[in-house]
């Protein structure tokens, strides 16, 4: 994500003094409800796991959940692209390539 995005976003609470709100508690809320809206753009589909017909909810739900992980790292004073990079870290060592190609088992059955 962009630093310009990013400050946009930040920015845009801040113009409406909603920076009051976004404690960790509220935010992860706010994060856990719009990835449910999210996963709601699938619900009843069956095997239809493709975005046909879908893709402009799954823009606008995936656009919330960004948003609010986006203000949850402000309020929490993480730098985003630190515990990106650091969580990337750490996954390549729990699914080393050799081991994890191709396949979707947990870390812990590999």
């Amino acid at each position: 994500m962009k630093q310009k995005t990013i400050d946009d976003i930040i920015r845009f609470s801040d113009e409406r003094n909603w920076k009051q709100f976004h404690n960790p508690k509220d935010l992860s809320i706010s994060i856990s409800l719009e990835a449910a809206e999210l996963l709601e753009a699938f619900q009843w589909s069956g095997a239809d796991t493709g975005t046909e017909g879908r893709i402009d909810r799954i823009r606008e739900e995936l656009a919330d959940v960004m948003i609010y992980g986006v203000l949850m790292a402000d309020a929490c004073g993480l730098d985003l692209d630190e515990i990106i990079e650091e969580k990337m870290r750490r996954n390549g060592e729990k699914y080393p390539v050799k081991k994890a190609y191709g396949s979707s088992k947990k870390y812990t059955e590999l």
